[in-house]
């Protein structure tokens, strides 16, 4: 099963770690941090537009940054889980 994180970036659900809202990086300090040493490693993929991101996904090969809000990606993904349980 895939998620659909905005622009042309889909990725499988099993890669997910954590879907996060951005509102985490202005309360969090540690989360800032691990944002910032993951632009400085390449991890980072901008899917939305500089700084103009709703939520970050972090997968076992890249975090992303989405113009997609976290609860909407959540429901997405369960919303993916439902489908494949009623086949």
């Amino acid at each position: 099963m895939f998620i659909h994180l905005g622009g042309d970036t889909v990725v499988h659900k099993e890669e997910v770690i954590a879907i996060l809202s951005s509102k985490l990086l202005k309360k969090s300090e540690i989360n800032r941090e691990f944002i910032e040493v993951a632009k400085e490693d390449g991890f980072i993929e901008e899917i939305a537009e500089k700084n103009n991101f709703k939520s970050f996904i972090i997968t076992t090969k890249k975090v992303y940054l989405s113009p997609i809000s976290s609860l909407t990606l959540k429901k997405r993904s369960d919303e993916m889980l439902k489908k494949f349980l009623a086949e």
